[in-house]
């Protein structure tokens, strides 16, 4: 099992579904885990859950699409702990719509979260990490980021951009020993995804040869690994776990 014992983690979109599940894995694993979301509650209900496994977790609340906000953040981590090991970036929305029925704030809403809150984040906690010459970032982003999808051009570029810019970051930070990934989920159970239709539900599964949906914990599984030493020699890979969604 992986050993990330004592070393600092910091997940966004921690509340529930996916980003809840890398939370309580990272925790798992010895790493103490700040915990964020939109509201304290929701950071605070996840916290609870790893504080009951005998972890050692901080909630915090933060808006990743406001930079103060950010800041505000990081300087909370580095008052508790003096340190950021792994950043994980998972915060995201939709709003979903037509091309010709999407407003400019359904667009602009999704791309400050999901795109400028990851921007927001990793520029946050870069420099300590290049003190450090240490720090893992991960990313998550979607296979729609690399195939569409019809209803969600805001999220699909928003995924996209993330896929770039996990590149440009890899190529400046390697030579400081910071490795950035980025993880491509597929068709995940979540909250988001049991609002789809079922007829759509049905569809999505025929495009998956695997021939069923993947869980959060599979998605925290390769990022737990991406977080630990074992992947010190991979950086700028976008990595998919879509049961062969993309294939």
């Amino acid at each position: 099992m992986v050993n990330l014992k004592d070393k600092v983690a910091v997940v966004t979109g921690a509340s529930r579904g996916i980003g809840r599940a890398i939370a309580l894995r990272l925790a798992e694993t010895g790493a103490r885990v700040v915990v964020t979301a939109t509201t304290i509650e929701g950071a605070q209900k996840t916290a609870e859950t790893i504080q009951q496994n005998g972890g050692e977790t901080l909630p915090v609340q933060v808006n990743v699409a406001d930079a103060e906000s950010v800041a505000n953040l990081f300087k909370t981590v580095l008052e508790q702990y003096g340190r950021v090991d792994i950043l994980v970036n998972n915060a995201g929305i939709t709003r979903d719509n037509l091309l010709v029925r999407m407003s400019y704030e359904e667009w602009q809403a999704v791309l400050d979260v999901n795109l400028t809150g990851v921007f927001n984040c990793i520029k946050a906690v870069t420099r300590t990490m290049m003190k450090q010459r240490a720090g893992k970032i991960i990313n998550i982003s979607s296979v729609v980021g690399e195939i569409g999808n019809a209803g969600q051009a805001n999220y699909s570029a928003a995924k996209a951009g993330i896929i770039g810019l996990t590149k440009s970051v890899a190529k400046e930070l390697a030579s400081r020993n910071i490795q950035v990934n980025c993880v491509a989920p597929g068709y995940i159970q979540t909250d988001m995804t049991e609002q789809i239709p079922e007829s759509a539900r049905e569809q999505l599964l025929n495009a998956i040869p695997a021939g069923r949906m993947g869980t959060p914990e599979e998605v925290a599984a390769l990022v737990v690994f991406l977080a630990s030493s074992d992947s010190d020699y991979i950086t700028g890979q976008v990595m998919n776990v879509d049961g062969g969604m993309v294939m």
